[in-house]
């Protein structure tokens, strides 16, 4: 079988990562940005002490430091275990290992974890998860999601991913999502639909290529932008 994880387990990535992932350049660091389902990465970290504006969201952000921090200790060593079991799934450039992916992600989800407490109560951590958010219309320029929608489509459906993308489209002008594959490796079933959708409805819908791939084949986000009004 592929590599699947059955359940949402917290996995941080980093800035780097993060902008690799969404092919994010100068002037969309400089954007009001919105995560949601950032769980332990440590993108707010790094962009906030860099001086960018960053929110994120997750339900995980309702529990303290020390209890985030036992549930990666609980969940790390499954993941990783994973990954060596299915290595022929992954493509290694950007981590040359499982043990460097290990290495890379825990130091991320340890910057994480040292922010967290004083990031919450600056309101840059909020509890909360698609398809409701907590903010004004257009509060944000950017949204961005990953591993997280399209990821459980088996969980999540279509309908589901409707409405959690209308939701990022009403508090952000451009919505970003990374990647396309489902737990397994394949497609999500849900690309197809979900572009239809938003297409009928007026919005700008593309798949693009970025410059980053550690699951085979994932290597493309979805952009989504609202049309300005004539």
């Amino acid at each position: 079988m592929p590599f699947s994880i059955d359940r949402i387990v917290p996995w941080g990535r980093s800035l780097d990562e993060y902008r690799a992932m969404f092919g994010l350049d100068e002037a969309d660091m400089r954007r009001r940005i919105l995560g949601c389902g950032d769980g332990p990465a440590s993108f707010n970290a790094e962009m906030s002490r860099n001086g960018h504006a960053v929110v994120s969201v997750d339900p995980l952000y309702g529990e303290s430091a020390a209890a985030i921090e036992a549930r990666i200790a609980e969940t790390f060593d499954e993941v990783m275990a994973q990954m060596r079991d299915h290595s022929q799934d992954f493509v290694w450039t950007h981590a040359r290992s499982v043990e460097e992916l290990g290495r890379t992600r825990m130091a991320a989800m340890h910057r994480f974890l040292a922010d967290f407490p004083r990031g919450k109560l600056k309101g840059r951590y909020v509890q909360a998860s698609l398809p409701d958010l907590p903010f004004g219309d257009s509060e944000f320029d950017l949204a961005l999601s990953s591993h997280f929608l399209f990821l459980y489509s088996q969980e999540l459906d279509l309908q589901f991913h409707v409405k959690a993308l209308a939701e990022m489209l009403r508090v952000a002008a451009e919505v970003r999502v990374f990647p396309l594959l489902r737990n397994g490796g394949a497609l999500s079933p849900h690309v197809k639909g979900v572009i239809e959708t938003f297409v009928s409805q007026g919005v700008e819908a593309s798949v693009e290529p970025v410059a980053y791939e550690l699951q085979r084949g994932g290597n493309q986000l979805l952009r989504l932008r609202r049309t300005p009004p004539a």
